[in-house]
């Protein structure tokens, strides 16, 4: 019997598998848009420290060596140039932390990533499943640097609904992880996993992408909030401790936040380890959620406007509509209760889960084609414009 399990040491994660569903840079860098969002080709490694610097001109200071990173071809797809496996760790590593949690109840440890740093403070990118204990038990958080040092961290933010938080240390001018759409990513290509698996810091391992569009449901916190992620599948080793780690592309471009496992057996005081069956939240997914956190301290996620049968029994698959919300996205398109949606912009829906992963994948007021049977029998398609609810 498969048994499924989070990337921290502590909470069981379900996850549910069906069919389908659903350039960022450097803080600071010249071409940069948004809180995260623009391209990034040229930063300076500092000779000593490994400490990664945007190069807005393509030219660096004494003691800092160029590196190109994240470049991409005419035709948009990532360029994997001529930088070997241990040149990408060593610009990604100076990136990457490890994130303590302590509780009355005890502590728990996970892993994180800074995505955005100013003179000031400096953010970091982990799962709400790796900090919620601390956020419910008023616990503490510190997050522990790749040379050593440590600084307190507090939430700015967090989402069960997509099991994200991002943290919040006063300390500025750190390095901040290569960032990169992975809507380039294809079944295949070559991932770096970095985390703190099992407590051992500093941890590297690689893999390739297995599976894209994975729909996986995880339990996010202790109030049994179920996340919804239309994962990134990869055979990279990652085990309780990983969560909250990066998942990096070949040009060091983190594409995805590691999140869960998939185990057969037990162990590791009671958790299962790695059986080459990992799942990442992708992070074109996750930019807009940490934009809408950092500015706002909260964030957004589209609705239908319905709820599913969970005791579904009919042959037709897909996911039944068992009741409407008045004013809804699916009212106003004209979607009627009873209806089984069995597409979603050409993408088959076998049940509910894979229709709530692909709805959660778009971005609110998004304008998406779905199509359904009918309680008569009759397919029918409708345009429905997403709505948007605050995420919990």
């Amino acid at each position: 019997m498969k048994r499924f399990f989070p990337l921290d040491k502590k909470d069981i994660f379900k996850i549910g598998i069906g069919v389908v569903v659903g350039a960022v840079a450097f803080g600071g860098i010249a071409k940069a848009t948004g809180i995260l969002g623009g391209t990034i080709t040229s930063v300076c490694v500092d000779s000593r420290t490994k400490a990664i610097y945007a190069s807005s001109d393509g030219t660096c200071a004494k003691g800092r060596l160029l590196a190109n990173i994240g470049q991409t071809t005419s035709n948009g797809t990532a360029s994997s140039g001529s930088s070997s496996l241990k040149s990408i760790v060593s610009l990604v590593a100076p990136s990457v932390v490890t994130v303590n949690v302590t509780t009355p109840q005890g502590g728990d440890t996970g892993s994180g990533s800074i995505i955005k740093s100013n003179s000031l403070t400096s953010y970091v990118l982990t799962n709400n499943h790796v900090i919620g204990a601390a956020a419910n038990n008023n616990g503490t958080i510190s997050v522990e640097f790749n040379n050593g040092d440590s600084a307190p961290a507090t939430i700015v933010g967090r989402t069960a609904d997509y099991d994200l938080a991002v943290l919040k240390i006063n300390k500025g001018n750190l390095p901040v992880i290569p960032m990169s759409d992975n809507n380039n990513l294809s079944v295949g290509d070559g991932v770096i996993a970095f985390g703190s698996p099992l407590q051992l810091e500093n941890t590297v391992t690689s893999g390739i992408v297995s599976a894209l569009n994975r729909p996986v449901t995880t339990q996010s916190d202790l109030a049994n909030t179920t996340s919804y992620v239309d994962a990134i599948q990869t055979d990279a080793a990652i085990n309780p401790g990983n969560s909250g780690g990066p998942l990096t592309d070949f040009n060091g471009n983190l594409v995805g936040i590691n999140d869960s496992i998939a185990s057969l057996g037990s162990s590791f005081g009671g958790q299962s380890g790695n059986i080459g069956i990992g799942f990442a939240i992708p992070f074109n997914e996750a930019k807009r959620i940490v934009n809408e956190i950092i500015s706002n301290g909260k964030a957004n996620r589209p609705v239908l406007g319905v709820s599913f049968d969970p005791n579904q029994t009919s042959s037709t698959k897909g996911a039944k509509i068992a009741a409407i919300t008045q004013g809804g996205a699916a009212e106003k398109a004209g979607i009627e209760v009873g209806s089984i949606i069995t597409k979603i912009d050409n993408q088959k829906i076998v049940d509910q889960t894979t229709a709530i992963v692909k709805i959660r994948a778009y971005d609110p007021g998004a304008t998406v084609k779905i199509v359904v049977i009918d309680s008569n029998g009759n397919t029918k398609s409708y345009t429905v414009t997403l709505g948007s609810t605050v995420s919990n």
